[in-house]
């Protein structure tokens, strides 16, 4: 794990960038709250909401997170007003919080912009319950938002907008169908029992902390498309929460809220959330629970004890998000890891073309995109294989092949990064072994993606001084490695049903 947060490539240095500005956003919202003359419970309320504003807003473009960052207060207002106006009324506050969950999971079928929205007026509703917000506190804890969600865009938008200059890629959305076969409609039904499950199992383990249990739930249906995704994060987050209880005890509890040094170690727990969230969950986790403990240090009532509720309620959630994927309106590791897998060659397709244009003299063509889209897929790749390669896996054959077709598919990546590289040089020429190539690489993806296994491997190696002859000449070498773990003679696929 240390390894895949601190030794993972971060190209441009994004992650970088990103968690430092999450630091410099959430410190600045906090400022301006304080100075604003709100309570200790404004300031934590205005820095979540920084905190999510930042981290959960990723449109394709700095004005679509322009648009959607002044959406956010449409979103949690409502919710929050709901919330605090059902403080004393269990049954109505439970109801409506389900409903904001099965709501939330919904509108990621919107996109970017839809997933968003959801998670803030989830969260919303959910600090909510952490902070016991009541009617009294609505105009503080409005204007906290408010004031909060402006600064951190403020610092996205106006000092530090990075975006500008290296855009990212779009979010792939997940594939399916219609109705019940989409797979955002199967997760709101699935995220809404699975809550319901940890909402009731949680009261009975603590009456004023059964929140945790549906946040736990609620996140890990984030990012998540299948069971077994599902499954996986489940176990990371259990593993993240225990050692981030490990870790509070050494050093939140002893804290005891001391104001100095618990806002460094906030910083670094919101450092750490935004650098290890594309990389590892567990650590974010671990991130998460330290900031959660340091923020109940501050509020003066944590203590060892309330680590263990946390650490019950986390697993109570788990087990409601395993049940919900098990038992309601499953969606089949099968089907969604090759779905991706389909997308990233389909992808590899067409950063080829592109990148055969660029050399041919077409200004217009642009491989760079297809490769930051490129790399956008390979990461759901390894989100939706993450249940075959992992450690658990009593299947050691479909791990190997899962892991074979990763490594392959990562060359691809390798060889069309350096391909569109060659093709950004003014200086590259075109010529007819190009082209030839070009036309061989794309055959095979069709080859892979229409069910025909028959690849020819290449068998000239070009010289070093041509770079994308050899970039092309390795692409086809890996294409053509990938028909045997992709479709055997008896397993078409990389996932047999379950």
């Amino acid at each position: 794990m240390l390894k895949r947060v601190f030794v993972a490539p971060d190209p441009g240095r994004v992650r970088l960038r990103f968690a430092a500005r999450g630091v410099l956003g959430i410190g600045f919202a906090v400022l301006v709250s304080g100075l604003a003359g709100h309570t200790l419970v404004g300031m934590v309320t205005g820095g979540l909401a920084a905190l999510l504003a930042l981290f959960t807003v990723t449109d394709a473009t700095v004005r679509g997170q322009a648009v959607t960052t002044a959406l956010l207060p449409l979103a949690g207002l409502p919710v929050l007003a709901a919330a605090a106006e059902l403080h004393d009324q269990p049954v109505a506050r439970d109801l409506t919080f389900l409903a904001v969950v099965g709501a939330g999971v919904y509108a990621r079928r919107w996109g970017p912009r839809g997933h968003s929205l959801g998670v803030f007026a989830f969260m919303t509703y959910f600090v909510a319950q952490f902070l016991h917000a009541t009617p009294g506190r609505l105009p503080e804890l409005y204007a906290a938002l408010l004031l909060s969600v402006a600064s951190a865009a403020a610092v996205r938008f106006g000092l530090w907008c990075y975006e500008r200059r290296t855009p990212p890629a779009a979010v792939p959305a997940p594939p399916g169908g219609r109705g019940l076969a989409r797979v955002t409609t199967r997760q709101a039904v699935q995220a809404t029992a699975g809550a319901g499950f940890a909402l009731v199992v949680g009261q009975v383990v603590s009456g004023e902390r059964w929140y945790w249990a549906v946040g736990a739930t609620w996140w890990i249906f984030v990012n998540t498309t299948s069971r077994g995704e599902t499954l996986v994060r489940g176990f990371r987050r259990v593993m993240g929460t225990v050692l981030g209880i490990g870790l509070g005890l050494l050093v939140a509890v002893p804290l005891q809220g001391a104001h100095l040094p618990t806002a460094v170690l906030l910083a670094a727990c919101v450092f750490g959330i935004f650098y290890s969230a594309a990389v590892s969950y567990t650590w974010m986790m671990l991130c998460v629970t330290v900031l959660a403990e340091l923020l109940y240090g501050l509020l003066g009532v944590l203590e060892p004890a309330l680590l263990a509720v946390r650490l019950a309620e986390t697993a109570v959630g788990a087990v409601g998000a395993v049940l919900a994927v098990l038992l309601v309106l499953p969606v089949t590791t099968h089907a969604i890891t090759d779905a991706w897998i389909q997308r990233a060659l389909r992808c590899v397709h067409s950063a080829t073309a592109e990148a055969a244009a660029r050399l041919a003299g077409d200004e217009s063509a642009d491989p760079a995109q297809r490769v930051a889209e490129l790399e956008q897929l390979l990461a759901r790749v390894r989100l939706s294989v993450a249940p075959l390669v992992h450690p658990l896996n009593p299947l050691p054959v479909r791990k190997r092949r899962a892991r074979h077709v990763l490594s392959l598919l990562d060359d691809c990546v390798r060889e069309v990064r350096g391909l569109a590289a060659v093709a950004a040089d003014p200086e590259a020429s075109h010529d007819a072994r190009l082209a030839a190539a070009c036309w061989r690489v794309e055959s095979a993806v069709e080859a892979l993606t229409g069910g025909n296994a028959a690849i020819t491997a290449p068998t000239d190696r070009p010289t070093a001084t041509d770079p994308a002859l050899a970039h092309l000449h390795s692409l086809e070498q890996a294409l053509s490695e990938l028909a045997h773990p992709l479709r055997t003679a008896s397993e078409r696929r990389l996932v047999a049903a379950e």
